[in-house]
């Protein structure tokens, strides 16, 4: 996959103009210039540091939601401020206030400076502007603007009458509509200047069916960088159809077979199984710490043949998808595992210089309330040669699990626990009934060793992923073939 903006012609049109929005936003409204930033970094660079940032946000966010046929609830937030950094070795000095002024900025920068000691030569010199190389991704919109509240009413709305109208087991229907419009402004102590703009929208459908007493619950839903337009009839429809279907199938589940089999896992979402037991242990701050169980195995194989996994920041429109990093660098499209050899890991830029290789693009932070770390854009598995229905046919007797719900997994070990929410049983090449509690449990190490099968339909999420590190929340997005992986353990209730 390419993005829209080459990497050898970076397009400055776009990228100037998201600075211009960014300091209209966060800069002029508080009477500050970028005289006032490189004023506050060369405060840092009185002392002697080996990197400083500001880091200016704007987000105004809005929910809505849909329970028992009414839509409830409706939110709407604005928030801003600056996060200020100083880093000297491995140590990380850091401020934010929700006030932008002057005097905050330089109290901020004159608190994180004292990481190290000061020098001799006095006051620093201001470092030459420079603008960073961009991308243009994603269109630079207010989602919020781009639908009224009452046609957002009314599309909620419509989500509860198309699931109640496709089966009379369905119960009960919630819905969800979250939109946001994030502006953010990073200064450099090199001089470099970075803005982005970044729309993101969400639709969550979830849907209680019940039959003869029991109830089972089926959950889809989507979204990306873009305005509130894409939610049209016909991607409503289909996220009521998968809601719907997930939970009638639920309704015919049995308990999950326990012990060691073979597992096929289908495309897209599941893909969240190697963001979890394999893309965490390949980011470098874990790597450089040796706590990881890919720490200094570069170059070695790491993976069965045909295994070739990437991290790719630069996909247009997509929810993991960025212009720029939150350290300013452009985003990237990195090969983590190249057939099945470890090629690299992810890098902001604190590990990347401890490390002596070159930032990925995947600096990342919650908020400017929080410091970047490395963190994964949109980690995705690419496709074989195999048909997906010779997959399944494979396997004599195992387990299809089509979706996944919540998971864990140890950095240090890559033992990794999974639920899934959708599966079957199979024997023999056919799928004979839908399973319920069915619980993977492997290493992801291990498990990359074990894949035998690759499918031809390699596909991502359709923008639903949340990943959590060290308590901080950025979007993401997942995405794999199918898989078939011999030898996994399941933890089932039957």
């Amino acid at each position: 996959m390419t993005s829209r903006t080459s990497s050898r012609t970076p397009q400055r049109a776009p990228t100037v103009q998201r600075i211009d929005i960014a300091r209209e936003l966060l800069l002029t409204p508080f009477g500050l210039d970028e005289s006032h930033l490189a004023r506050a970094l060369a405060e840092i660079r009185t002392h002697q540091v080996d990197d400083a940032d500001l880091y200016f946000q704007y987000t105004r966010s809005e929910g809505w939601s849909l329970e028992e046929g009414i839509v409830k609830t409706g939110s709407f937030s604005i928030d801003q401020g600056v996060g200020v950094r100083a880093v000297s070795g491995e140590k990380t000095a850091f401020a934010y206030s929700d006030d932008i002024s002057e005097a905050s900025l330089l109290d901020a920068a004159r608190t994180v400076r004292s990481i190290s000691a000061a020098t001799q030569t006095g006051r620093a010199r201001v470092a030459p502007k420079k603008i960073a190389t961009s991308r243009s991704l994603y269109p630079g919109i207010d989602p919020i603007a781009t639908l009224d509240s009452t046609a957002k009413v009314q599309l909620l709305e419509k989500v509860e009458q198309l699931a109640r109208a496709k089966d009379p087991r369905v119960a009960q229907v919630m819905a969800g509509m979250a939109s946001e419009y994030d502006v953010v402004l990073v200064a450099r102590a090199d001089g470099t200047l970075a803005a982005d703009v970044r729309p993101l929208v969400r639709l969550s459908v979830t849907v209680i069916a019940e039959q003869g007493g029991r109830r089972e619950v089926g959950s889809a839903g989507g979204g990306g960088r873009f305005g509130l337009a894409y939610f049209d009839d016909a991607q409503i429809n289909q996220y009521v159809d998968e809601a719907v279907n997930a939970a009638l199938v639920n309704l015919e589940s049995r308990p999950a077979p326990a012990g060691e089999m073979t597992v096929v896992l289908g495309p897209g979402w599941p893909g969240v199984l190697f963001h979890e037991a394999v893309g965490h242990g390949l980011e470098g701050d874990f790597n450089r710490k040796g706590s990881s169980a890919f720490s200094g195995r570069i170059g070695q194989r790491v993976a069965a043949k045909g295994v070739t996994v990437l991290d790719d920041g630069t996909i247009a429109d997509r929810r993991g998808s960025l212009n720029v990093d939150d350290e300013g660098h452009a985003s990237q499209r990195n090969v983590l595992i190249e057939d099945g050899i470890l090629k690299g890991y992810i890098q902001d830029s604190l590990n990347a210089r401890l490390m002596g290789v070159a930032p990925t693009g995947n600096g990342r932070r919650e908020s400017y309330a929080h410091i970047p770390m490395p963190r994964m854009t949109n980690t995705y598995m690419l496709g074989g040669d195999k048909d997906p229905q010779e997959i399944v046919a494979s396997i004599k007797k195992g387990l299809y699990a089509t979706n996944f719900g919540g998971g864990q997994v140890d950095i240090t070990s890559g033992k990794f626990v999974f639920s899934a929410s959708e599966a079957y049983w199979v024997e023999n090449g056919k799928i004979l009934y839908p399973v319920k509690g069915a619980t993977i449990v492997g290493s992801g190490p291990e498990s990359l060793k074990k894949i035998s099968m690759i499918g031809n339909d390699m596909r991502l999420d359709s923008g639903v992923g949340t990943c959590g590190k060290e308590g901080q929340s950025v979007p993401v997005g997942v995405g794999q073939p199918t898989l078939r992986i011999d030898g996994l353990t399941v933890g089932g209730t039957a």
